[in-house]
């Protein structure tokens, strides 16, 4: 048993009841006691439902509970029914840690219906005005999605975690941006920024420690300012007119150079064909000659022959008509328009010029 500090046990509940009972007995008097005990009974009926309903809590599935008894943190629970002291002892913080959270930067977007939003940049332009790296202004406007990693750090590590992180992201951007000229932060550069920005603001968080993981860094509209508008979109014109010509050149010389190369190749090709062809047509006329010098130097008088008649069959074989002329026959022989009696013509007189 507990005593305070005069050394007195504290009342219990029946006894602070039974006070409280007296209390409204003598405020009604004597004869109101029945009715002093009905309001006690409500009063105790009351009280009995007020602590059951705050003993319990349920969480819902893209929540998470942070349990805080007296200002002392506890305990984080996970989605379900859980229960907790009752009377304001412990108080049930939930957090939306399975949702993705979103944080939006010289825009804001409202919701006007289910179906229906509307888009502001009104007074927002100190956030999206940012100095590019050739000393030219940009209106970048982006969104920045996050989670809430750990419950407890987002709670009790910073005071304003969402002031924070808005600081962070804003200097990163600015950061980011002022490493890039006014066209890369326009044109090219745009998948890039948002990477590097959102690599760069997870660090830092993570030296912070306030319990947020970034999602993604999306950037949205990123025009120059108003004044500069219309001719920075000449500039922009321009420099579309100069891709496109340059497209065409590179079109006609893919179609030119690979053709002219082939041609080349081809030439080259025929050249060194004909070379070898050549050369092994040389060197077979060369064998051709040593295989008969090979055989004249055996029989002289054969081969002279054989090379002879060999001669005049190829030669006759170009001839469509052949007459042949001898001097000692008075007249002219019959033309001759078929091998076999060319043939025979030239074995008689291969054998009279024998006998001769």
């Amino acid at each position: 048993m507990n005593y305070n500090s005069n050394g007195q046990r504290p009342p219990s509940l029946e006894e602070v009841l039974q006070d409280l009972q007296k209390k409204f007995e003598k405020f009604l008097g004597k004869g109101a006691k029945s009715d002093g005990q009905f309001i006690l009974t409500i009063f105790a009926v009351a009280l009995v439902l007020w602590g059951a309903s705050s003993s319990y809590y349920t969480v819902q599935p893209d929540e998470e509970a942070i349990i805080i008894r007296l200002g002392k943190y506890q305990q984080t629970y996970p989605p379900g029914l859980h229960f907790k002291l009752p009377f304001g002892v412990d108080e049930a913080v939930k957090l939306k840690t399975k949702l993705v959270h979103q944080e939006e930067f010289g825009f804001r977007t409202k919701d006007i219906s289910s179906n229906r939003s509307e888009y502001s940049k009104r007074n927002l332009r100190h956030e999206s005005s940012m100095l590019t790296g050739d000393l030219n202004v940009a209106d970048v406007e982006w969104v920045l999605q996050y989670q809430i990693a750990d419950p407890f750090k987002y709670m009790f590590q910073a005071s304003e975690p969402i002031r924070n992180l808005r600081d962070v992201s804003e200097s990163i951007m600015r950061r980011v941006v002022g490493d890039r000229t006014v066209t890369e932060v326009l044109t090219t550069g745009r998948l890039e920024i948002a990477n590097d920005a959102e690599v760069l603001i997870q660090k830092v968080l993570d030296k912070y420690d306030i319990g947020i993981k970034i999602v993604a860094v999306k950037l949205q509209d990123i025009n120059p300012p108003d004044s500069v508008k219309p001719s920075f979109n000449e500039v922009v014109a321009a420099k579309q007119e100069q891709e496109q010509l340059i497209n065409q050149a590179e079109r006609a010389y893919n179609k030119v150079i690979p053709e002219a190369r082939g041609k080349a190749e081809k030439s080259i090709a025929q050249a060194q064909g004909y070379a070898v062809a050549r050369v092994n047509r040389a060197k077979g006329d060369a064998d051709r000659f040593t295989s008969v010098l090979r055989e004249y130097r055996r029989a002289p008088v054969v081969t002279r022959k054989r090379i002879y008649i060999e001669t005049m069959e190829e030669m006759f074989q170009r001839f469509e008509n052949v007459t042949i002329v001898d001097s000692s026959i008075k007249g002219l022989l019959p033309i001759f328009t078929n091998r076999s009696s060319a043939d025979s013509l030239l074995g008689d007189t291969q054998t009279t010029k024998g006998t001769r």
